[in-house]
């Protein structure tokens, strides 16, 4: 699962055109500004949207990995937001010029005798492609798609398109919540779930797999950190030594790592800055970390090989980082 480092905006992409497949949600079409061949892309992937007002916000994609010409993002216009949703909203037409970074996946769809994917409202946007690539390679799939309405639900039209799987559309109004526990009931050794959504959805689906069927992995996908995260700045302080700088800087209580080295050096990269999205991933030379990511596997976390320093702190005296 892990990232290769975050990159700046690589990509000069222009709007070519904007739908609404549900309600408050804009679908936007970007290609190269030259018309050039996009870089590929694997399901699960996103790209970091470099905003007019200088936000940057991290969008999946949601189209087809075969086209080489555009990417394909979906927004929804959250409320109480930190305003990029809104921005994008408001800026969404076609001519307008959008710098991104390239593709990058820490969602990446691993082999598995059955599939399932749980979507909750945008969640859906990710587990689009995978369940393509799933329906193109013959796979079984189960899609289970929970949302406030029908009308909020987008894309609901792609999914009931594709061939060898079961698609579940479970709109609240009209049906209530999804049984998360049913699906994974019947899933045959070597299965995988995976899970985009909003937080309460996904600690649902969590708990459904390991009553159930522990034996099947479950992949998640955060776009919000979740509300018991440890704040960054808690905690006693610690050093961290800048292998590459040469600098060694002080963690004080309070104070996350990532201000904490932005302070000394610049050129660090971040986006959500909530432990969610692998912007910030940096390796770990030395020293133990304290993760407070919901990004790194339980196993990737063991191994300490890296570490989110936008929320993650230190279990040892002092860190070493590969900065």
């Amino acid at each position: 699962m892990m990232s290769a480092p975050r990159e700046a905006a690589a990509l000069k992409l222009v709007t070519r055109s904007v739908h609404s497949p549900a309600d408050r949600v804009v679908s936007i079409e970007l290609g190269a500004g030259d018309g050039s061949p996009l870089p590929g892309w694997t399901p699960g992937a996103h790209i970091d949207l470099h905003l007019p007002s200088g936000r940057v916000r991290s969008y999946s994609l949601h189209g087809d990995p075969r086209d080489r010409g555009s990417y394909h993002i979906a927004v929804l216009n959250a409320e109480n937001g930190r305003g990029g949703s809104a921005e994008v909203h408001r800026i969404a037409a076609p001519g307008i010029e959008l710098p991104a970074s390239v593709p990058l996946n820490s969602f990446n769809m691993e082999p598995a005798s059955h599939y399932l994917f749980i979507a909750g409202g945008i969640g859906v946007t990710p587990l689009l492609p995978m369940a393509l690539a799933a329906a193109r390679a013959g796979e079984p799939w189960t899609f289970v798609y929970g949302g406030r309405t029908r009308t909020s639900m987008a894309f609901l039209d792609r999914l009931s398109a594709l061939p060898g799987g079961r698609l579940e559309v479970v709109p609240q109004d009209e049906v209530g919540l999804p049984d998360l526990a049913r699906p994974f009931t019947g899933l045959p050794a070597g299965a995988a779930a995976y899970c985009c959504g909003p937080a309460g959805m996904l600690a649902a689906a969590a708990d459904a797999g390991a009553s159930t069927r522990p034996d099947v992995a479950v992949h998640s996908e955060r776009f919000q950190a979740p509300a018991d995260l440890a704040a960054a700045g808690s905690g006693r302080p610690f050093e961290v030594e800048l292998a590459r700088s040469g600098l060694t800087i002080e963690v004080a209580a309070g104070v996350s790592v990532l201000d904490a080295v932005r302070a000394r050096i610049g050129g660090v990269m971040s986006n959500c800055e909530q432990g969610i999205c692998s912007a910030c991933e940096t390796a770990v030379l030395a020293g133990i970390p304290d993760h407070r990511d919901s990004v790194l596997t339980p196993r990737e976390k063991a191994a300490n090989r890296y570490m989110m320093i936008c929320v993650s702190r230190s279990r040892t005296p002092r860190l070493v980082l590969d900065l």
